[in-house]
């Protein structure tokens, strides 16, 4: 894999030159054009779809428009609820409400299901569609009925990704949806787009998962593609089945890139004849001469079975170079868990070593990413006449929708892996985000699904527990069950895939999923079921600011998983101060306590009482600040808190990451750098200030007090850097912060308190 220092050209489709001062004399000499790379810059794929959905006059500014939207059943209440205290009437364009995340979760009696009937109900008031539970899981279902070549789609998860059927589709947090249901638009500036330039086949074992985890491994930890359009051409495409291409595609979110595009070819057409809609394909290519901001250069001979160890993606090894140094890679795991739990726990995977092999407790085959048609046909073909074995390791595989069961079924797929000893359930996304298949304490478990972030399994730190996850490809998989749990790469074993033919029954969704085709009902009541909250009244940003430091992490990457546990936790997804309470839970136990109860400053602010009443220790601190600042009083500032991370917000889009901060009173961040566009939006989109300050040592720390006056006008007039103070007994210790570049929605969005009030003006 090789990873360009410049920009390229892709001439054809197939000649590359490196950006330099002999490129223009190349292109010239392969196509007798003479060619700017403005004018190449516009041959891209990602540049054709962008300009066709931008509103905007200025293609460096962009205001997009999306033709659908997708959201499960995480965020979708909370979605519903914005736009309808915005204003909401109908669905200006199709959304679908997929119920794939909490279906299963027998948590708060009847909360699950009180949300799927609002979600049921709002389909049918405002002209949605609806996808009940276990039919399919919410990126499956799209791929399957929503995608179209040249069309974008937003959603409120971060693997939206369909950029295989030619669909560009982007992750966000809910806000993002709510401006588009509200015919608003979706304002960045243009993304650079890097060429992923494929070669070769991959050989016989190596599947999707493999293909992602050398890219990923290879682009995240140097920010190659961070923000930026993946777009995958070269002759090594045409090499890879639709399902092959579906199962890398949806792991590009985690090189934190910001969208991906496939070109399209007679497979792709395939793909949607096979499902009742051939009228969506359209040829992709990109043009003559298309100029790329960075090239990825795969030769797909070369990719070998992968693992990514706990606790990321990115800490990824060959299977082969895993087994050759086992107590080494180990070790290295050891000491990244360390980083990862905070000590707040032993972890070790060297009591997994058997006789100089690894041996793991749980395998996993599921979701978005593993779930897929040839994922499980090929695990079956390996497991056919095997067994898991009787001893601890298990074996589960959830269909990624009931179309795709309905045929493994019909072939024969099912029967030949329950009879190992495997288990196959359900469309449902559980066992990615730690709702479904939990191992046991000290359990390692290896998972065909997209994410191995602490906890993400399932276990509660807080309660002493841990278990980890390795990402592995299906087969690799299976060839670990047919092992009966010693770890082992699908190259290894002796097997003659099948590769079965997939037909879809569309008489499935037919039956079972509720489609308005656009039409509202606005008489029909929503249902609330008990534990769906409205949004608490947020205030808009004071003209001075208070910010206590209530949580300080320094691991080198947060994820939005920490910021807010995923598992159990989110069946209170539809109570805003409910959630919260779990807020930073497994990360800062403390967070939520210190949030409230500087949070009862601002309350009695509200209340027109006094700050210091209801904070005392605050009482010093305003006064420390009134020596410089006379004219601070408590008709002029606000009070609240604030967390310092690293670098916060890789994974998730879920935008409780940012809103149960705010419902506790978070006015802002204060990052390094954030991981993704998508967590700063969301910070923004609930009024938070995300404020950047340079790495190195800290001007604060946990539990300081921090004074920012004229914050108000500093964002209004779009102030290059933001003046702030550290309050101390002995006076005010003065540093700067920037909040980088926000768009005049935006900062209009953070001076009204957060996009609810926004859309009241």
């Amino acid at each position: 894999m090789k990873l360009y220092n410049n920009g390229v050209y892709l001439i054809n489709g197939t000649q590359i030159v490196e950006d330099s001062h002999e490129a223009t004399a190349a292109i010239k000499s392969a196509t007798g054009l003479d060619v700017t790379k403005d004018q190449a810059h516009k041959e891209t794929m990602a540049y054709g779809i962008l300009s066709s959905h931008n509103t905007s006059s200025n293609m460096d500014h962009l205001e997009i428009k999306f033709d659908k939207l997708v959201s499960h059943d995480i965020t979708y209440v909370g979605i519903i609820q914005t736009a309808r205290a915005s204003g909401l009437e109908k669905f200006p364009i199709p959304y679908c409400l997929t119920n794939c995340h909490n279906s299963l979760c027998a948590v708060g009696g009847t909360i699950n299901e009180d949300d799927h009937m609002f979600g049921l109900s709002c389909a049918k008031k405002y002209g949605g569609i609806y996808v009940p539970p276990h039919q399919a899981v919410i990126h499956q279902f799209a791929r399957e009925m929503m995608a179209g070549s040249g069309k974008m789609i937003l959603g409120s998860d971060s693997h939206t990704r369909y950029g295989a059927l030619g669909t560009m589709a982007m992750g966000e947090g809910g806000p993002e949806l709510v401006k588009q249901l509200l015919n608003q638009t979706y304002d960045i500036a243009m993304p650079g787009v890097i060429a992923v330039y494929l070669t070769g086949t991959p050989r016989k074992g190596v599947g999707p998962q493999d293909v992602a985890l050398a890219i990923i491994g290879e682009v995240f930890d140097k920010g190659y593609v961070k923000n930026k359009i993946m777009e995958f051409v070269g002759p090594g495409v045409a090499n890879l089945s639709m399902d092959f291409r579906i199962g890398v595609d949806v792991m590009t979110t985690e090189t934190t890139c910001l969208s991906s595009i496939w070109t399209t070819d007679d497979k792709t057409k395939e793909f949607y004849e096979i499902h009742g809609r051939k009228e969506e394909y359209k040829k992709l290519n990109p043009g003559q001469v298309a100029y790329y901001d960075g090239m990825i250069e795969i030769n797909l001979d070369e990719i070998k079975p992968m693992i990514a160890m706990p606790f990321h993606p990115s800490n990824t090894y060959t299977i082969e170079e895993l087994n050759a140094n086992l107590m080494d890679i180990l070790d290295d795991c050891e000491k990244r868990a360390k980083v990862s739990l905070d000590g707040q726990v032993d972890f070790t995977l060297k009591d997994k070593v058997r006789n100089g092999k690894l041996y793991v407790d749980q395998g996993i085959i599921a979701g978005c990413a593993g779930g897929g048609f040839e994922n499980i046909c090929a695990a079956a073909d390996i497991l056919r006449g095997a067994s898991i074995g009787p001893d601890e390791f298990t074996l589960s595989v959830y269909p990624a929708s009931t179309p795709i069961y309905m045929e493994l079924v019909k072939n024969g797929a099912v029967a030949d892996l329950m009879s190992t000893g495997a288990i196959v359930k359900t469309a449902f996304c559980g066992p990615c985000f730690g709702a479904g298949d939990t191992p046991s304490n000290n359990g390692f478990s290896i998972r065909h699904s997209t994410r191995n972030f602490p906890n993400r399994e399932g276990s509660k730190l807080q309660n002493g527990q841990i278990a980890s996850v390795a990402l592995m490809d299906a087969r690799s998989i299976a060839a670990t069950a047919a092992n009966k749990g010693y770890l082992t790469a699908a190259t290894e074993v002796d097997v003659e895939f099948t590769n079965p033919t997939y037909h879809f029954d569309g008489r499935i969704y037919a039956n079972r999923v509720f489609d308005s085709h656009g039409k509202a009902e606005p008489e029909t009541e929503i249902h609330f079921g008990p534990n769906i909250k409205d949004w608490p009244k947020m205030s808009a940003l004071p003209e001075n600011l208070f910010l206590q430091v209530v949580s300080e992490i320094h691991d080198p990457v947060t994820t939005t998983d920490e910021l807010i546990p995923s598992g159990e936790t989110s069946s209170y997804r539809s109570n805003p101060l409910g959630l919260a309470e779990f807020t930073l839970s497994r990360k800062d136990p403390e967070y939520v306590g210190r949030a409230k109860n500087i949070q009862k400053a601002q309350k009695a602010l509200e209340a027109g009482e006094c700050a210091g009443e209801a904070v005392p220790e605050l009482k010093a601190i305003v006064h420390k600040v009134k020596e410089t600042y006379p004219e601070v009083n408590h008709d002029n500032f606000g009070v609240g808190s604030t967390i310092f991370a690293v670098k916060p917000g890789d994974g998730s889009a879920r935008e409780q990451a940012a809103s149960c901060q705010k419902v506790l009173g978070g006015w802002a961040n204060i990052a390094n750098e954030y991981a993704t566009k998508r967590y700063r939006s969301n910070l923004i989109n609930w009024g938070m200030l995300p404020f950047v300050i340079p790495q190195g040592d800290l001007p604060f720390k946990n539990l300081d007090y921090i004074f920012i006056p004229g914050i108000k006008d500093a964002v209004a007039n779009k102030a290059d850097t933001i003046k702030a103070f550290v309050v101390k007994e002995e006076g005010l210790k003065e540093f700067e912060m920037t909040l980088g570049e926000l768009t005049d929605d935006e900062r209009e969005i953070i001076l009204k308190g957060c996009l609810i009030n926004y859309n009241r003006r």
